[in-house]
């Protein structure tokens, strides 16, 4: 009986397991939010750069290099390829000489909120993925199922072995017309 509840135990939980975390909305939208802040930055870069008549557009058009090193097309990579560009992107632009441009362009709380976006992206891509491998390792409801219907069928075994026994014979009835009325129902 104990084997018969701990394997139930285990089908129950497994029964009702999603597939995945249910976390790739969230993923999703954080990645549109990093992708809208980097468009962000490279559309003022780029109009800024071309305007010579504007003080320090050649700041502008260094920074905009910076972005063009990584990739101009950033946004439309991969979560995995964009993510590593990024960092490496963000890292670049952190350095002194770099900031100095981007102070003199008052774009730092520009680049913060590209920070916080790929900060939250990570954090959210990591738990999706944690969540989603510690689904996986869970047994399946069909595996869980089979090991269920092995012990159920031992104990009736069991049961039928022990039936002209006569402490067992009221509980081998009691079981033989649950397995009757199990046989007879109708799932529509």
């Amino acid at each position: 009986m104990a084997d018969i509840k701990a394997e139930n135990t285990d089908y129950d939980k497994a029964y009702g397991k999603a597939s995945f975390s249910g976390k790739g909305k969230l993923v999703a939208d954080a990645d549109a939010e990093r992708d809208t802040a980097f468009r962000n930055l490279k559309k003022f870069l780029d109009g800024y750069k071309d305007m010579p008549r504007l003080p320090n557009y050649q700041m502008a058009d260094a920074l905009y290099q910076i972005i063009k090193k990584y990739g101009l097309a950033l946004d439309k990579l991969s979560y995995s390829s964009q993510t590593a560009q990024m960092k490496k992107l963000l890292e670049e632009l952190q350095q002194p000489e770099n900031q100095q441009k981007i102070d003199a362009l008052f774009l730092t709380s520009t680049i913060d909120d590209l920070k916080v976006q790929q900060s939250t992206f990570e954090e959210l891509f990591a738990e999706q993925a944690t969540s989603n491998a510690e689904l996986r390792l869970t047994k399946s409801a069909s595996a869980t199922r089979r090991a269920l219907e092995k012990v159920l069928k031992s104990f009736l075994n069991l049961l039928t072995a022990m039936k002209n026994v006569t402490e067992w014979r009221l509980l081998y009835a009691e079981m033989n017309e649950l397995v009757m009325a199990a046989k007879n129902s109708d799932l529509n």
